[in-house]
Order: C-alpha cells, then structure tokens, then sequence
C-alpha cells in the first residue's frame, strides 16, 4: 500500500512539472553578435513586469532596464541617449514583444493586454515578432547581450505570477 502512495505521489509530482514545462516558451535572440551576455531570470521572483526604462539613441536601443514588482533590474547596455520610462497599469501584462535590428537594436514595441502599443527607438532593420508558444502566458524576464548598446534580446514567457495565499 505504501508503495501505491510513493508511486501516486511521484506521478503527480512528475505531472505538475511536465505542466509548468509547457507553459513557459522563448523567443530570440534578436539582433547581431557583440557585447556581454545579461539575464533577468532571477529578477522574475520580485514579481511581474511592472515598468519599461528603454534608452534610445538616433539609431539604436541603447539601454535596458525593467521593474519587476516594485524593484528595478540592473541597467544593461549604453549611457548616451534619451531615457524613456512606462509604466504597467496594475495588472497589465505584455503579450507581444516586436521590433527591428541589424548589428544592434533597433527598436521594440511592447503590446500589453490591455491593448496598448509602447514603442520605442527607429523604425529600419529587419524585423522580428514574438508572442509565447503558449496560452494566457505573458513576458516574465528578458535576455541578451549588451555593451556601449543593446546587441540582441531574448524573450521569455511564462504564466503570470500568482501570489495566492492558502489561508
């Protein structure tokens, strides 16, 4: 008998995780070769994407940087250009990640939930779309490369963090 309940137990464990396996997808990278490889994948524990830093120079994306919850991530890439910053409204997520490259960033367009379009940089270089491989999954980190500019970004995408209680 005991042993029919380890065996049950290890089924439903294997099950969530080959669940959770098939929720999360990525997309990239984007962009050409150069710079020193970033990841926010730790910064996902601080919560969901809540703002946007892009800086942006006359011809490439400069810089990253992305709060998570309410805690910013390192700033990646540049210091020359314009910072721009958005905000998340509560609950908003980005669904849709397009843009442009060619040696660098170019540019990206992040599309929410809500429907808004939150672009920034130039409009030249060869384009790229990407949305998750699964349904109601939403961007939970990013990924790349930078140095003096953003050389290339990965997309990854997950379900939205639930931060439910048991009590």
């Amino acid at each position: 008998m005991l042993t029919i309940a380890i065996l049950a137990l290890l089924c439903a464990s294997a099950s969530a995780n080959a669940i959770q396996a098939r929720s999360s997808s990525y997309n990239g990278e984007y962009g050409g070769g150069g710079g020193q490889r970033f990841s926010h994948s730790g910064n996902q524990l601080d919560g969901p994407i809540t703002a946007l830093r892009v800086r942006v120079s006359r011809y490439y994306i400069v810089g990253l940087q992305v709060r998570y919850g309410k805690v910013w991530s390192d700033y990646v890439g540049g210091k020359s250009g314009d910072l721009e910053e958005i905000f998340l409204h509560p609950g908003e997520s980005v669904i849709q990640v397009s843009g442009k490259y060619k040696n660098y960033l170019r540019k990206l367009v992040f599309v929410t939930d809500k429907g808004r379009y939150l672009p920034f940089g130039k409009d030249t270089g060869t384009s790229f779309n990407a949305v998750p491989l699964h349904p109601n999954t939403v961007l939970r980190f990013i990924s790349g490369r930078a140095g003096s500019v953003i050389d290339a970004i990965g997309l990854h995408w997950d379900v939205y963090p639930c931060y439910c209680s048991s009590s």
